[in-house]
């Protein structure tokens, strides 16, 4: 039996609802659903009544519900106890980053809040979107920083989560410029000769994004996918050696671009076609049980005194 089961089901218990639940949980229906049976199959009897909507628990479901918010503080509890051992646990600010803005924004936030809001000791576990929300919803980070996008939010319950704005990300294509400073490949291409495309893997974050860009495009964009990574920083080392066309963040390639590496893939007077995200900070909101950490605490207050998008730097 693992945990996390605990916690899938002490969120069916109180959402009522597979699908919603799910969602919380960063989990496809069906895998959420499967974990749910594997708890019935670890605890040899049906937990959760089916025949009924919304979903209510058996009487032997209602008996673990209770037995598991308490086995779930008690791990809480001694976890907090276990860091609080540790002065790393007391004063580093630990960071869940998404692979991107770990290369781009991340290094250059740190160092502005260091002139601004002082020194402090921090940990940054990059990981992809996903993961990165899971350290959050563990509790195993202090703060979470993602992108967002009406079109792709993240499922946080802001009941159980303070969010704020840092800033802005422009999402746009870029290419390799040729002997003549234009660019190797210009957007929109044709039917008949697709531009290369160095995209994002499936699944990934901003993929996703990129997709919505080119659904909304004014005008037919043709492009053959011949490279894929999750990574941004991995599209753009491939669109610097020329291989093709990358939607990359502003701040991956802003020095790039200033030396003239990279250029619009779309050119003067080209279709439009770029998308607008939101950088966010995430944390969840204190409930006494955690343990003290002073500086996340501190960082997190000053943050939110800050002029909105002032802690995103340019």
């Amino acid at each position: 039996m693992e945990t996390k089961w605990l916690e899938d089901f002490v969120s069916l218990a109180e959402t009522r609802s597979f699908s919603r639940s799910a969602q919380l949980r960063h989990v496809t229906q069906p895998a959420f659903s499967r974990r749910i049976q594997a708890l019935e199959a670890w605890a040899g009897t049906d937990l959760v009544d089916r025949s009924s909507y919304p979903t209510r628990l058996t009487p032997a479901g209602q008996t673990l519900y209770t037995q598991s918010l308490e086995i779930l503080q008690a791990l809480q509890g001694t976890r907090a106890m276990l860091r609080g051992h540790s002065a790393a646990g007391q004063d580093v600010i630990e960071f869940a980053v998404p692979h991107t803005l770990a290369f781009t924004f991340f290094p250059a936030w740190v160092s502005g809040l260091r002139q601004s809001f002082g020194s402090f000791k921090s940990r940054l576990i990059a990981l992809n979107v996903h993961d990165a929300v899971l350290r959050m919803v563990e509790g195993s980070c202090d703060l979470l920083i993602a992108y967002h996008h009406p079109s792709q939010p993240l499922q946080l319950d802001t009941e159980r989560y303070d969010m704020m704005v840092l800033g802005q990300e422009l999402l746009s294509p870029y290419v390799r410029p040729g002997a003549d400073g234009q660019p190797l490949h210009r957007l929109p291409g044709t039917l008949g000769r697709p531009l290369p495309y160095l995209g994002y893997a499936p699944g990934a974050y901003l993929g996703r994004v990129v997709e919505l860009i080119l659904k909304e495009a004014s005008v037919p964009v043709h492009l053959d996918r011949v490279y894929e990574t999750d990574m941004a920083e991995g599209l753009k080392a491939m669109a610097l050696e020329g291989h093709g066309v990358a939607f990359l963040p502003a701040s991956a390639v802003r020095k790039d671009v200033r030396a003239k590496r990279l250029v619009s893939a779309t050119g003067p007077g080209g279709p439009p076609l770029e998308m607008v995200m939101e950088v966010r900070a995430y944390r969840e909101k204190p409930t006494g049980r955690e343990p003290n950490k002073h500086q996340a605490q501190a960082l997190w207050e000053w943050l939110h005194s800050q002029p909105p998008g002032r802690a995103l730097l340019s």
